[in-house]
């Protein structure tokens, strides 16, 4: 149990006690005690406790002094001991870990119970907790430590002491982890969308809207196989549309180019060479002519003849009115 910085504040039973536990078997022989207690009494009321010149306070400086021999050892022994002795997770409710440790040593110090000590024992498991929590986030990568710590409510300033960071290294992992929770919230809007449909369609709708791999499988609980299948599927169906999507294409610009020469008929032939004849009076620049041409629904066969080779439309006429 270490000393509270401030010592006016820190409970005379404590000071007493850790004034105690720097003693040894010699300090405490019977030909020794009183000048031991003398010593510690005036070390005390340095540090602003008054103790030499107190009555009740002497007295239970000599009853502490008493019981350590007569038990053998300095309670704060036993008491560090047993607070060293827990794991993190013994100390998941550190209330209940006070009352296992009262339950083990309780019957050898009785007075860790009473009400006005009992909340020093609190605050020393708590400290043993931050202290098992700080050493298992610095034995993390990354910000995970620093995710520990905040989820397991630790103050900030004590994060940004004990991990040893910035107060903006802070507001970023917490900027983040800010981010990440409204991801999670578009991701089981999401999916409350698509509640009932299967599985691999949920798994489809999540990757259409952009959501990473590892949310969806945290989220629903699917393995890479189902992941990959959905996937394999989905770039099947994106091959058929594409392959689709250019066979429309195909058709549009089939379309819009017209009947081939050897598909026009006579009669058509001959309208659409009056045509390509009067829109060359205005102009012979191939671009305006192919525009005015495009615009008039004269197949692209006949353009590309009256712009490269204009001599073939007088033939083209003669075989179509022959």
């Amino acid at each position: 149990m270490t000393k509270s910085e401030q010592k006016n504040k820190q409970p005379l039973w404590l000071a007493m006690e850790e004034k105690i536990l720097g003693l040894d078997s010699q300090a405490v022989s019977t030909d020794k005690l009183e000048g031991t207690i003398q010593k510690v009494a005036g070390e005390l009321d340095g540090d602003g406790f008054n103790v030499s010149k107190h009555g009740g306070n002497l007295m239970q400086l000599r009853w502490a002094i008493d019981k350590m021999r007569t038990v053998g050892k300095p309670m704060l022994k036993d008491l560090n001991a047993a607070i060293a002795a827990f794991t993190l997770e013994d100390l998941a409710d550190p209330y209940a870990a006070t009352t296992s440790l009262l339950d083990n040593i309780g019957g050898t110090w009785p007075e860790l119970r009473y009400p006005d000590r009992r909340g020093e024992v609190i605050w020393a498991v708590e400290e043993a907790k931050l202290d098992l929590l700080v050493a298992k986030a610095k034995g993390l990568d990354g910000d995970a430590g620093i995710r520990l710590l905040l989820g397991e409510e630790v103050a900030e300033p004590t994060i940004i002491e004990k991990m040893q960071i910035t107060d903006d290294q802070l507001k970023e992992v917490k900027e983040t982890i800010k981010k990440e929770l409204a991801e999670r919230a578009r991701v089981q809007a999401l999916l409350d969308k698509v509640a009932d449909k299967p599985e691999n369609e949920k798994v489809k709708h999540l990757f259409e809207n952009n959501v990473a791999e590892a949310l969806i499988t945290e989220m629903m609980g699917v393995g890479q196989d189902v992941l990959n299948a959905v996937k394999k599927a989905m770039e099947e169906e994106l091959k058929e549309k594409q392959r689709l999507a250019e066979e429309e294409a195909a058709r549009k610009k089939k379309e819009a180019e017209g009947p081939a020469l050897e598909d026009i008929s006579a009669e058509d032939m001959l309208a659409y060479i009056e045509s390509i004849r009067e829109i060359m009076e205005f102009s012979d620049v191939e671009k305006e002519i192919r525009t005015m041409c495009e615009q008039s629904s004269i197949p692209k066969a006949l353009v590309d003849i009256a712009v490269t080779d204009p001599g073939k439309l007088d033939e083209l006429e003669k075989n179509a009115e022959g």
